[in-house]
C-alpha cells in the first residue's frame, strides 16, 4: 500500500522518525531500530553521482532489505537530472518513500554545491523536486535547515517552493548550516514553514526524550518529530517516545533486554558485513550502547570498558559485553 500524505500517514510512519545519519544508520541499525518499534527510519544520505556509478560502499549505505515497515531511501545531489535517476533506481528496488537531503551542514558536502548549500538556491531545489517527482509515483520529501546563516532564514519560502514542486512532507532542522550543530536548535521558527509549507512538517534538532518531543511539536506547530544522534546506541527511541505521546510509559529495556538487542544488532552486522568489517562497522554502535546504559554505574569504569571492548574481534564481543552487564543483571534480579 502507497504511503498517502494527504491522509492520516502517522498511522504508517507513526508521528517519532529516526533521521537519516551518515555512519549510523545503515541496513543492521535499520533492521534493529524496525524490530523494537521504529516505523520510520532513513538510509544514509546516499550520493546521487556515486549510487548511479555502482560505487560498493554507496550501494551498502542504500541497501534496503527487509524486515522494515517503510522503505526510505535519502539522496543528496545538484543536478536534477542525476537526482531524478538516483530517485528511479532507488524506487526500482523498492523505495517507498525518497528524502532529498537539502540539510546536510558537511565541508564534503556543502562544498559540492549540495546539502545545506542548497539553502542559498530555492529554484534549483524547486527544480531538483520537480525532477525526482516526475520521475517516480512515489512520496518524495525534503529535510534542510532554518536557512545558510542567521541572516538568510528562508526556510518557509524553500518549504513553499518544495511542496509547489511536488514534495509530499518537510522536516526542518532547527538551526542554520552556519550554526552546524551548535547551540540550541530554534523549534518555534520552524512554526513559520508549518504555516508556508500547505504539506505536514517535521521538526528536527535537539529532541531526545518525551518532553523534549512535546515542546518541539508544541512550538513548532509539526505533525511529528526526527530524532538523530539521540537515537545512537538506543534503537528503541522511537517506540519509547511513540508510546509516551500516546500516554503510555515511555519504555527503557533493563540489562538482559538490553544486552540481546546489543547482540541481535551485532549479529546482523557481522551477517551484513562479513566479520571483519561488521565488527569495525559496530564499533560506533557498541560504544554508544555502553555511554548509554546505566552500567558500569562508575563513568570511569564505563569509559575503560567501552575501549576495551571496541578493540576486540567479531567472536568475542558478545562474552565481554555479557560479563560486562552480567553484575547489574544480577543485582536487579535479587
Amino acid at each position: 500500500m502507497g504511503i498517502d500524505f494527504s491522509t492520516d500517514w502517522t498511522h504508517r510512519l507513526g508521528r517519532v522518525w529516526l533521521a537519516p545519519m551518515t555512519g549510523v544508520s545503515d541496513l543492521p541499525y535499520r533492521q534493529t531500530a524496525a524490530a523494537l518499534g521504529a516505523r520510520y527510519q532513513a538510509t544514509e544520505m546516499v550520493a546521487c553521482d556515486s549510487l548511479l556509478a555502482s560505487r560498493p560502499d554507496v550501494l551498502r549505505r542504500a541497501a534496503i532489505g527487509e524486515d522494515l515497515p517503510v522503505m526510505v531511501v535519502q539522496l543528496v545531489g545538484h543536478d536534477p537530472r542525476l537526482v531524478a535517476e538516483a530517485a528511479r533506481l532507488s524506487a526500482a528496488a523498492g523505495a517507498e518513500i525518497i528524502d532529498v537531503n537539502f540539510g546536510c551542514p558537511a565541508k564534503a558536502v556543502t562544498g559540492q554545491a549540495c546539502g545545506s548549500a542548497l539553502m542559498r538556491e530555492p529554484d534549483r531545489i524547486a527544480a531538483i523536486v520537480a525532477a525526482a517527482c516526475e520521475a517516480v509515483d512515489v512520496p518524495i520529501t525534503v529535510k534542510m535547515r532554518l536557512g545558510w546563516d542567521s541572516a538568510s532564514l528562508n526556510a518557509p519560502e524553500v518549504a513553499e517552493k518544495a511542496v509547489a514542486a511536488g514534495a509530499r512532507a518537510v522536516t526542518v532542522h532547527g538551526r542554520t548550516r552556519a550554526q552546524f550543530y551548535t547551540g540550541i536548535a530554534d523549534w518555534a521558527a520552524i512554526r513559520e514553514v508549518a504555516h508556508a509549507a500547505g504539506a505536514p512538517v517535521i521538526a528536527n534538532g535537539d529532541i531526545r526524550d518525551s518532553a523534549t518531543a512535546r515542546s518541539a511539536m508544541a512550538l513548532s506547530g509539526a505533525s511529528a518529530v526526527m530524532i538523530g544522534r539521540s537515537a545512537i546506541g538506543r534503537p528503541w527511541i522511537g517506540r519509547a517516545i511513540e508510546s509516551a505521546l500516546s500516554g503510555g510509559p515511555a519504555w527503557e529495556p533493563g540489562p538482559t533486554e538490553r544486552l540481546a538487542i546489543v547482540v541481535e544488532h551485532l549479529r546482523r552486522s557481522l551477517s551484513f558485513y562479513g566479520d571483519k568489517l561488521g565488527a569495525l562497522m559496530f564499533r560506533k554502535h557498541l560504544a554508544a550502547y555502553i555511554d548509554a546504559a546505566p552500567w558500569p554505574e562508575d563513568a570511569q569504569a564505563r569509559r575503560e570498558a567501552r575501549a576495551r571492548l571496541c578493540r576486540l574481534p567479531a567472536n568475542e564481543i558478545e562474552e565481554a559485553l555479557a560479563a560486562l552487564w552480567t553484575p547489574a543483571m544480577e543485582r536487579l534480579a535479587a
